[in-house]
């Protein structure tokens, strides 16, 4: 029998029922409007610290494009460079790093973090596209959904001709509605749940929660606009 391939992700079970809040610090505005903790922080933080030892050991020496999307990749991003720049301290390979901020215009869904337009996209922000022809560029990105947007987002990239392009993201969802795309690099393999914290919001809210958690009822009503 053919040995199965190893997972390159943690993967968190549909039926996983989470932490209990009373686990951790959580702030009050938030105790009524979270079902359960279903990554906590240092867990974010360990996978992480792993992640950018393979993505220095992939690429080696040399220079290194970041293209952060914002909002919801913020928190994952700025904690992986740190890691990066640690491995970069203390090791004979160090990755040069430029950092550039975009965020992701959908024409037909303003909820771009939750990957679930089909149409054109568009980039917001950030040094014009064109500086990355020839550089290896590394998009971090919070959560993949469906993959569409990411898929699209890779389209417009890999026209300006970079020498390579690698995708690394925190979670990817797993949902019956998936184009199929995976990412070079991936933190966490989630069920399809209402995810928030760390920098992934409701409606703007709970960017300021440590913790991923899955978002209640009583939550979306609490902060609905």
């Amino acid at each position: 029998m053919a040995a199965k391939p190893k997972e390159n992700f943690i993967k968190i079970e549909d039926d996983d029922g989470g932490y209990n809040l009373d686990m951790f610090c959580i702030p009050r505005h938030y105790e009524d409007a979270i079902e359960n903790v279903i990554i906590p922080h240092g867990l974010i933080q360990d996978r992480t610290e792993r992640l950018a030892r393979d993505i220095v050991k992939d690429n080696g020496d040399g220079h290194m494009v970041v293209l952060c999307v914002l909002k919801g990749g913020y928190k994952f991003c700025a904690d992986l460079l740190d890691f990066i720049k640690a491995l970069n301290r203390n090791s004979e390979t160090s990755l040069q790093l430029r950092v550039d901020f975009i965020r992701v215009k959908s024409y037909e869904n303003a909820s771009v973090e939750n990957d679930q337009s089909t149409g054109e996209i568009t980039v917001l922000g950030g040094d014009n596209l064109s500086s990355v022809e020839g550089k290896k560029i590394l998009i971090v990105e919070d959560i993949v959904d469906t993959g569409r947007t990411m898929s699209k987002l890779l389209k417009l990239v890999h026209s300006y001709k970079p020498a390579s392009v690698k995708v690394v993201s925190l979670l990817v969802k797993r949902t019956e509605r998936s184009s199929g795309y995976r990412p070079d690099y991936i933190g966490f393999e989630v069920p399809d749940k209402f995810l928030v914290g760390y920098a992934l919001d409701y409606n703007e809210f709970f960017r300021d929660l440590n913790h991923v958690c899955v978002i209640n009822e009583a939550g979306k009503k609490k902060f609905a606009i």
